[in-house]
């Protein structure tokens, strides 16, 4: 017999003094139903149920008074205005919305430079998978970037999930994993240089991954929900490329695939991954790396107005300097962030020098600057 065949059902258990007080309060007021009452002559226990719980209401119980929060469509139809309630028995009741509305605060610019050398912590996250933070801050909470890694090769303990969230890249930085999405097909191989979008609320999880495999992933805003769908079995058999999940399709670009045209800075070309389109301007997503040895033209000082401009280093070396910021030089595994308007100027590239360039909105212009830095 497994353990989900024997237990049977759950309860929450709730002190009470006056019983009678505390079933009006939770029949009447939050809509629970009264299952059983005992002893009849002079009851003590009451087990109720609604809203996907099970309640146990015992008198003279040493368990303290708890907190119920419930999730309604409309809180204040509940008890008008009150968004918290307390019952007879001392149990904290909050009134919350259902499906809170996904906001990104808003966006609290600095210039950050974060290296690989830092000794950040990795931090066990979600899956057993380690990750780094990448933007201490977060910029206020608009966006967060993590390194993240699975050291050891084989299947993933991850289950059919979806984010609600405003954007999410998954750009793999080493190494391959396989993964599957809700309405695109077959599970696929994400390999190195490859990257996708995880559309808001599409269903999907992590299969495979190979030895050391490393990723960046990109979320807006930074706190989001993780919700796991135990109902949805992936693949699952669609292949609907162009569905709108929130506004966006979902788009997986492949580094073989990569055509490659000049950047928005000199001496530079990248390749666009398309989520520009599929994100209908919300980002964008290149991969940029020097056209030879950069000469003295392509040291030229920009600015630029972006609202989020996020670099990770993919391969070799540069130097960043930024107006009152000094130089800094960046190697592999290392991430910058670029306020807006503020001057900047890369130099002394190393000719296997790859950038992954990360821009919210998609569209911004990029300025030359006339003086030097």
């Amino acid at each position: 017999m497994t353990l989900s065949d024997n237990v049977q059902t759950a309860q929450v258990c709730l002190p009470t003094r006056d019983l009678s007080a505390d079933l009006a309060f939770f029949t009447d007021t939050l809509g629970f139903r009264l299952d059983t009452i005992f002893p009849a002559d002079d009851p003590t226990v009451a087990t109720l149920s609604g809203h996907g719980l099970r309640l146990r209401l015992e008198r003279g119980s040493s368990v303290g008074p708890g907190v119920l929060r419930l999730l309604c469509r409309e809180p204040n139809v509940v008890a008008g205005d009150q968004r918290e309630l307390t019952a007879p028995n001392g149990t904290r009741v909050y009134l919350v919305d259902a499906e809170a509305p996904l906001v990104t605060p808003r966006t609290a610019h600095a210039f950050v430079v974060r290296h690989l050398t830092d000794n950040t912590p990795w931090v066990i996250g979600r899956a057993g998978m380690s990750y780094r933070d990448l933007i201490p801050g977060r910029l206020g909470g608009s966006i967060i970037a993590s390194h993240i890694r699975i050291p050891d090769a084989g299947p993933v303990p991850d289950m059919v999930h979806f984010h609600t969230v405003g954007f999410q890249l998954i750009f793999c930085y080493q190494g391959w994993v396989r993964l599957v999405y809700e309405d695109q097909g077959r599970p696929f191989i994400l390999g190195a240089g490859d990257c996708v979008i995880q559309p808001p609320q599409i269903r999907h999880r992590v299969l495979e991954a190979s030895e050391n495999l490393q990723v960046v992933e990109i979320g807006v805003p930074a706190e989001h929900i993780t919700t796991v769908d135990h109902a949805m079995v992936l693949p699952n058999g669609i292949l609907n490329p162009d569905r709108d999940f929130g506004g966006q399709r979902f788009c997986r670009s492949e580094v073989k695939d990569a055509v490659w045209s000049p950047w928005r800075i000199v001496g530079f070309e990248a390749r666009d991954t398309g989520i520009a389109d599929a994100t209908r301007g919300m980002a964008s997503v290149q991969v940029a790396r020097p056209l030879g040895a950069l000469g003295p033209l392509a040291h030229a000082v920009t600015r630029h107005t972006s609202d989020i401009l996020f670099t990770f280093v993919l391969a070799g070396s540069v130097t960043l300097r930024g107006e009152g910021q000094g130089a800094h030089g960046l190697s592999e595994g290392d991430a910058f962030v670029i306020p807006p308007d503020l001057k900047t100027m890369l130099s002394d590239a190393s000719p296997d020098l790859q950038l992954l360039e990360v821009s919210l909105p998609a569209a911004f212009e990029t300025r030359p600057a006339t003086d030097t830095l």
